[in-house]
């Protein structure tokens, strides 16, 4: 016996019900028994210990249904399954074979025909068969092969299910996986920022000592290195708000003064490089309804990209326009474009850029930017040439 090919006992009525599901089983039922004059004709689902009805047509009383088990030894099919071969007599009684052949003599049976039902991987799920207690002819090439086409046509369907089910089963593992990780990174967020935050007050309270040059160097090294972890958890808790809790909050206000927001953002980032040149344009005539804090993060995410990014000896270029319709912040840097393959990807979480500079990150900054965008029902837009690389934030305002 091949236990490759012939699965051992189980609980079946899942493969019953698989049948069940296949629309054109009974319809391909009809056409058996119409075509060969039989009366009973099944789909049987065969192992090595059982054999069991997945769908029948009966018209000779044969007495079985669906769901319904012959013991398997009774039976031929057990014997086609293992060789993988067809069977087929017109009549029992003067067939060389089977004239003695402890089945047509125990269910009363002349004319027979079944074949194998052989699954993608080579698993033999079972067998479509037809018997009648009369003679008929049915063992010619046309019959043959209208029932391996049938077969063949069942097989599929089974297959088909099969790789929906597996597809359903990775996608719910894939989502459990995310869950869970999202899950981890929210707990790990909180739990880093109350000592983060211990850490930073110290690092203030020190900044406030006298301290020879060399402490003071150790000390502002330090307060940066800590607003960089603060940074980081705080993008990392606003990921998986957005993931666990359907997006990122807002605190929305009618903001006259979004000049100065932004302009704080970028005295923040020339601190930390006080040697590139940033310049600005503003023309924010209209008050713009948005989460102030929200498009400062923006903001600093876009900018601290371009500064790290971009050409060091080219300007960064900052523009914001507010008008009666729109809102529009952009952010451009010359230097080496973004890869059309990068570009595909840039929005996405935990994509990072390949300069050795921006390793430290977790690759969420975009991403949580374009979050910030949707949630304020705009678009955050990329565009990179030789040229320029250019980011693109546009809300437009209800009319």
């Amino acid at each position: 016996m091949n236990d490759a090919l012939l699965q051992e006992d189980q609980d079946l009525s899942s493969d019953v019900k698989a049948v069940g599901l296949i629309a054109a089983v009974p319809k391909i039922l009809e056409i058996v028994c119409r075509t060969t004059g039989m009366g009973f004709a099944a789909v049987a689902r065969v192992t090595s210990e059982r054999w069991v009805a997945c769908d029948v047509r009966d018209t000779i009383g044969f007495g079985l249904k669906a769901g319904g088990e012959l013991k398997v030894e009774t039976t031929i099919c057990h014997d086609i399954c293992r060789n993988r071969q067809a069977v087929v007599f017109d009549d029992a009684t003067k067939d060389p074979v089977y004239a003695g052949h402890h089945t047509p003599l125990m269910y009363g049976l002349k004319s027979y025909i079944s074949v194998p039902i052989i699954l993608e991987d080579g698993t033999v799920f079972g067998t479509l068969c037809a018997i009648d207690p009369n003679p008929a002819r049915i063992n010619r090439p046309e019959i043959i092969g209208m029932f391996q086409l049938y077969a063949e046509l069942i097989a599929q369907h089974l297959d088909g299910q099969e790789r929906l089910r597996q597809s359903e089963k990775r996608l719910l593992e894939a989502q459990r996986v995310a869950e869970l990780r999202d899950q981890f990174i929210a707990v790990l967020g909180h739990d880093l920022r109350n000592p983060l935050g211990a850490i930073a007050s110290g690092i203030t309270l020190l900044e406030k000592t006298p301290l020879n040059e060399r402490g003071a160097t150790l000390v502002a090294m330090m307060h940066k290195s800590a607003g960089r972890m603060i940074e980081l958890i705080e993008n990392v808790l606003d990921f998986a708000r957005g993931r666990l809790g359907g997006g990122v909050a807002l605190d929305i206000r009618s903001e006259a003064n979004l000049e100065q927001i932004l302009t704080q953002v970028i005295g923040e980032l020339r601190l930390r490089w006080p040697e590139r040149a940033i310049l600005v344009d503003y023309d924010l005539a209209a008050p713009v309804d948005c989460d102030p804090s929200r498009i400062a993060q923006l903001f600093s995410n876009l900018l601290g990209n371009a500064l790290i990014y971009g050409a060091p000896d080219q300007p960064v270029q900052v523009a914001a326009l507010s008008s009666e319709s729109r809102f529009e912040l952009s952010v451009a840097n010359g230097g080496v474009p973004i890869p059309a393959a990068a570009m595909a990807r840039l929005f996405q979480p935990f994509v990072r850029g390949k300069d050795s500079s921006a390793q430290q990150g977790l690759g969420l900054g975009l991403y949580i930017a374009s979050e910030i965008a949707r949630a304020h029902g705009g678009e955050l837009t990329a565009q990179s040439d030789a040229r320029e690389t250019r980011f693109l934030l546009r809300i437009l305002k209800p009319q």
